[in-house]
């Protein structure tokens, strides 16, 4: 019955004994140093950080008889006193049982005595923030304004619950997480001290386990050496724990990679027959594909927490990832990972979302996607450049005509744009910008005579409504926008739509093949659509017939550049000015 633990067993003595605390008991030491010590200190930090074992460091170095360095010597009859919990003058109380305002009574009427035989007077309340708002209040004038040999030492995980009134009255130190290696580093240490043979990677799991607490590492540290006994290997540590081992999220990332749909629904089904809680492996596979995201980031393995063995992994898994395709997974993981908690059935969720994963296409840049379409366009041209062969006809010349048209041919950037005139015939007149002042179109996609049959005018108008009615039955949004449009003209299968803004000109040109494929469908004929932005200004179009089979060219030309006014007035720039609050630059 003499095994004592090692949290107890191994607990720091000394300043330099607290493991990852530097910036406190540096400062505890130098106002020790300087004679400056406060007369009231909060100590707030995660559980098993440190807050009462420095606590009582700070009542023996200030108690000892012959201190070192500021530090206690631990062998004087004070130390030993406090130590074993004998001294009078170090009274610890706690806050969870003591919190009642008759108790905060009586530690007011004992403050007032002096200590029996130490120097000051130390009272150690842990969790203080349970204190009821009645005890806290009855603290204040004696924290505020106490005995010159009474000192105050509170300790809380939860600050937030403190009132400011108490906070404003001690000096506040805020314990920090512990990091893995900090933990890793100590637990080498007590086994080296214990005869205990462990390697590195199995404290890295336990130390991963205390998640940032020492006395919690230190417990599971006992756990594991009474399975294991002296000599502990990984997979005991995994086994005793059920602890899930990090191959087995290599082995997910693998087929996520490969896009193996049957090996990840394996995958999960081992993790099951496994018996590991879903919810704690769906958060290992969350740090792991974040892990592999912050290596082929930052190109290091500084930010990892793992063995040297997995970082040289992650170093070598990382690069056959892309940053955008891991941003992707990890939201799906996370999204996974808050889901589980009100899922009836776990595992359909979690083979659902890898399944999702492993189908998952691979990310494309924009850029890349946009150099890959112009590298097709120019394609394209060369091939029907070269395929256009044959003499061409003589065009004997014809009184220029004017087409009810409107519409942007080659449409430029987002420039003021030139007024185009024009002689309408379908309803109200609309104007667009070109890029220039004249522009010659032949439209390589229209259909030649020989090859099916063009669209008039006449039986475009006579089923137009119909088009339309159609659009709205099957794909409503596109039918909305159709229908606050009109039809503007058709000319050799290119007709033409006079949108009332830039948002109905984008939404029909996305789906213009679907809006060709109804009009062969109900018309028997095939089109090029055309939308054109429509404000109500007039262009001339003319155009030089030629022979059946020949393709037309289209000859626009600007005439009227808009007035300053008008360009202020222009639809675009006052939707830019209202949505985005966009303003004018000279």
């Amino acid at each position: 019955m003499n095994f004592q633990v090692t949290a107890r067993k191994w607990r720091p003595m000394v300043f330099e004994d607290v493991v990852g605390q530097s910036h406190v008991t540096s400062t505890l030491r130098n106002a020790l140093a300087t004679n400056r010590v406060a007369h009231a200190y909060i100590f707030s930090g995660t559980r098993g950080c440190g807050k009462t074992t420095t606590a009582r460091i700070l009542a023996r170095a200030l108690n000892c008889l012959s201190p070192k360095d500021q530090n206690p010597d631990n062998t004087c009859d004070v130390c030993q006193e406090i130590t074993s919990g004998r001294s009078l003058d170090v009274i610890e109380i706690d806050g969870a049982s003591n919190r009642g305002v008759e108790e905060i009574r009586n530690l007011r009427e004992s403050v007032r005595y002096a200590p029996t035989r130490a120097k000051f007077k130390l009272y150690i309340i842990d969790e203080v923030h349970m204190l009821t708002k009645e005890a806290f209040n009855a603290l204040l004038k004696t924290l505020e304004e106490p005995p010159s040999h009474a000192i105050f030492v509170f300790a809380t995980t939860e600050i937030h619950k403190v009132p400011m009134t108490i906070l404003s009255r001690c000096q506040r130190f805020d314990f920090r997480r512990i990091a893995t290696e900090e933990i890793v580093a100590r637990l080498t240490y007590i086994a080296a001290e214990e005869k205990v043979t462990i390697g590195e990677d199995a404290l890295t799991v336990i130390a991963k386990k205390g998640d940032g607490s020492m006395r919690d590492a230190q417990s599971i540290f006992d756990q594991v050496r009474a399975f294991c006994g002296s000599t502990i290997a990984t997979m005991d540590v995994l086994r005793a724990l059920n602890a899930v081992d990090q191959e087995v999220f290599f082995k997910f990332s693998a087929v996520v990679l490969s896009k193996d749909a049957p090996g990840a629904l394996a995958r999960v089904d081992e993790v099951v027959k496994s018996g590991y809680d879903l919810r704690e492996f769906v958060g290992g596979l969350a740090e792991h594909f974040r892990n592999l995201l912050i290596v082929r980031a930052s190109g290091s393995t500084d930010l990892v927490e793992m063995s040297a063995t997995y970082k040289k992994r992650y170093e070598e898994e990382a690069g056959r990832f892309s940053e955008a395709d891991l941003l992707r997974i990890l939201k799906h993981v996370h999204e996974l990972e808050s889901s589980l908690r009100f899922a009836s059935q776990p595992r359909y969720k979690l083979e659902a979302v890898i399944l999702q994963l492993a189908r998952m296409e691979s990310s494309v840049k924009i850029e890349e996607l946009i150099h890959r379409l112009d590298d097709l366009k120019k394609n394209l041209g060369a091939s029907s450049a070269s395929s256009s062969t044959g003499p061409t006809k003589a065009v004997s010349p014809v009184p220029t005509s004017e087409v009810r048209v409107v519409g942007s041919v080659n449409a430029g950037p987002m420039t003021a744009p030139a007024a185009v005139k024009y002689s309408a015939f379908f309803g109200k007149p609309a104007w667009s910008r070109a890029s220039a002042s004249e522009h010659t179109v032949s439209p390589s996609s229209l259909p030649a005579a020989g090859q099916m049959p063009a669209a008039s005018r006449e039986q475009i108008i006579a089923r137009w409504d119909e088009v339309v009615g159609d659009v709205l039955r099957t794909r409503i949004a596109v039918g909305t926008t159709l229908s606050e449009s009109r039809l503007l003209d058709v000319d050799n299968g290119l007709l033409r739509i006079a949108c009332p803004d830039e948002y109905h000109v984008s939404t029909l040109q996305k789906h213009k093949e679907y809006l060709a494929d109804t009009v062969f469908r109900l018309v028997g004929a095939r089109v090029l659509v055309e939308p054109v932005l429509s404000d109500g200004r007039k262009s001339v179009i003319t155009y030089t017939p030629v022979q059946e089979s020949e393709r037309k060219s289209v000859i626009v030309t600007a005439l009227q550049p808009p007035t300053e006014q008008e360009t202020k007035d222009h639809p675009v720039l006052a939707a830019l000015k209202r949505e985005l609050g966009a303003e004018r630059v000279d």
